[in-house]
């Protein structure tokens, strides 16, 4: 039995998949099409990547590879202090939790502002 993989979309990386971004393209692919892929998109992070790239919410949330994550009480009290709540949003999905011990890997195409974060990265540059 192989490990699942799981990974968060941070905002740039939305907006990258939007963009034909290939690498991008191959995580949505492997999500859908093989077991034990999850990825992720935390809402706070989808909201600025619409912003940045009209009309990503809506392609994203349509892929059924990828798991849209609801601002929930847990998560709104941890990102709450961070000036920018889609990175936070990002972070916060990517800790681990009961159903991924080993937390989730960040992708994204801006690698170096995760420097100073406790995140496996991804860079999709």
């Amino acid at each position: 039995m192989s490990e699942s993989v799981h990974i968060v979309l941070d905002e740039t990386a939305m907006a990258a998949a939007g963009s034909g971004n290939v690498l991008a393209s191959r995580l949505i692919h492997r999500a859908h099409a093989e077991p034990g892929w999850f990825l992720y998109a935390p809402a706070c992070a989808l909201v600025e990547a619409e912003r940045s790239r009209p009309g990503t919410a809506e392609h994203l949330a349509a892929m059924p590879g990828i798991i849209v994550l609801d601002l929930d009480l847990p998560a709104a009290l941890a990102i709450a202090p961070h000036e920018t709540w889609a990175a936070a949003h990002a972070e916060h999905t990517a800790q681990p939790t009961p159903d991924r011990p080993d937390g989730a890997i960040v992708a994204t195409t801006a690698p170096k502002r995760w420097e100073s974060h406790p995140v496996r990265v991804l860079d999709l540059t």
